[in-house]
C-alpha cells in the first residue's frame, strides 16, 4: 500500500518519482528542505521505500543512489517518440514565434515611454514661450536703441583689452628669445626639457595669442572708422 501524501515518505515517494533521475539522500534533503524535512528524515523515507520495493537503488560503496521504477512508466514506441519529436519542434517554433512578438511589444513599450506625456507637453511649452517672451524684449530693447554699455566704460574695456593683449605679446617674444638663448648649444630634447622644468606654452592650456591679435587689429579698425 503506497503511502499517504502528506507525510514524510508520501512526499519523498512524490519527489523521487516526479525527478526520475538517479539521486542520493542529500540532492533529496537539499529539494525537500522547502517541507521542512531534515536529512536523517528523508535517509530513513529512501531506505523504508527501497526496503518495501516503491523505489530501485544501488550501492556504490558507502553511496546509496536511490531512483524512480521505470516500469510505472508507459514508455513510448518508436512511432510515438517520433510524434513527440515533431510536437517539441511545432511547440519550440511557437515559442519562438511568441518571444518575437513579446520582443516587438516590449520595443514599442519602451518607445513609447520615452515619449513626453501631455502634461510634460504642455510644462515645456509654457517653459519655451517664457523663454521666447524673454528675448523678445531683450530684442525689442536692442531695437529701440537703448545703449546697454555707455561709452566711457567701453573704452576703458578696450583699452585694458588693447593693453593686456600688448603685454602679452611683449612677454611672448621676450620669452622666446630667453628660450632660445639657452636651448641653443642644448643637447637635451627641447620638449622634455620644457616638461623637466614645468613650463607650459599657451597652445598647451588651449590658449592662442593670435586670435587675441585678430579681435585687437577688428577694434582698431572699428576706431578708425567711428572717427
Amino acid at each position: 500500500m503506497p503511502p499517504k501524501s502528506d507525510c514524510v515518505e508520501g512526499i519523498v515517494l512524490t519527489f523521487v518519482n516526479e525527478q526520475n533521475r538517479p539521486l542520493n539522500s542529500q540532492n533529496a534533503a537539499d529539494a525537500l528542505q522547502k517541507f521542512n524535512l531534515k536529512k536523517t528524515a528523508v535517509q530513513k523515507a529512501l531506505d523504508a521505500l527501497a526496503d518495501s520495493g516503491q523505489i530501485s537503488f544501488k550501492e556504490y560503496g558507502k553511496q546509496k543512489i536511490y531512483l524512480a521504477r521505470q516500469d510505472q512508466f508507459d514508455i513510448p514506441n518508436g512511432e510515438e517518440l517520433e510524434e513527440m519529436k515533431k510536437a517539441n519542434t511545432k511547440l519550440q517554433e511557437e515559442l519562438a514565434d511568441q518571444k518575437k512578438a513579446i520582443s516587438e511589444v516590449e520595443s514599442e513599450v519602451r518607445g513609447l515611454q520615452s515619449n513626453l506625456t501631455l502634461a510634460e507637453i504642455k510644462s515645456k511649452e509654457a517653459k519655451l514661450q517664457r523663454e521666447v517672451q524673454e528675448m523678445e524684449e531683450k530684442l525689442n530693447k536692442l531695437r529701440s536703441g537703448v545703449i546697454l554699455v555707455k561709452p566711457e566704460d567701453k573704452k576703458i574695456i578696450e583699452e585694458n583689452f588693447t593693453e593686456k593683449v600688448n603685454q602679452w605679446r611683449k612677454r611672448k617674444r621676450m620669452f622666446k628669445e630667453l628660450w632660445d638663448n639657452i636651448t641653443e648649444n642644448s643637447p637635451k630634447d627641447q620638449k622634455e626639457f620644457k616638461e623637466e622644468l614645468g613650463l607650459e606654452y599657451d597652445e598647451d592650456v588651449g590658449v592662442n595669442l593670435q586670435s587675441y591679435n585678430d579681435m585687437l587689429t577688428s577694434l582698431s579698425k572699428r576706431r578708425k572708422v567711428s572717427r
